[in-house]
């Protein structure tokens, strides 16, 4: 098949899953906004009928003023080179999805992740535990309501640290000149 055929050939089959929103970058790049309880369906669909067989990623985004997260899963297609990003939302609260292990099992690293860094919960994924984050006891780090200079503030003893080597630099005019909290 061309590349044409190809295209519309794709295009057509992504029109059996409801309420798709289908935008095409290129030949080779395609994005696909459906809602979140469709995703499954859609990538079944991908996987089997059009060979999407590589999940090379699940990537997030917080969307606060929205209440939502989106979240956006990376395929591709070794037969046809090409690669889907499949874009669904859900809300910030709960922050729970069903996990697509079952589907997917790279999804299982990607979803553990997202969990750590922005605490979305993986229905059914097989482990929800830290890797990175191990000794952290704060909250989700990515979320756009954390502020990490307060957090840092509010753990860390700050004290001044200028040895001489740093004053000697600063006597030349280096170093810096204006304090963080001047700056602002």
């Amino acid at each position: 098949m061309a590349a044409t055929e190809i295209t519309r050939w794709l295009d057509n089959l992504l029109t059996e899953i409801e309420g798709v929103r289908i935008e095409r970058r290129n030949d080779k790049r395609l994005r696909v906004d459906v809602a979140a309880e469709a995703l499954p369906a859609l990538l079944e669909l991908l996987r089997g009928r059009a060979s999407y067989v590589h999940l090379s990623a699940i990537s997030c985004v917080d969307w606060i003023d929205d209440g939502e997260f989106e979240l956006v899963y990376h395929l591709w297609s070794y037969e046809s080179q090409s690669l889907i990003s499949a874009h669904i939302r859900i809300p910030r609260d709960p922050g729970v999805y069903l996990s697509v292990f079952d589907l997917y099992q790279p999804a299982a690293f990607f979803e553990r992740d997202i969990h750590e860094m922005y605490g979305i919960f993986f229905e059914g994924s097989p482990d929800m535990e830290k890797f990175i984050l191990t000794e952290w006891d704060g909250p989700p780090p990515m979320r756009k309501e954390f502020d990490s200079e307060a957090w840092v503030n509010d753990t860390f003893d700050w004290q001044e640290y200028r040895p001489d080597w740093l004053r000697e630099i600063e006597a030349r005019g280096g170093g810096i000149e204006i304090p963080p909290e001047e700056q602002r």
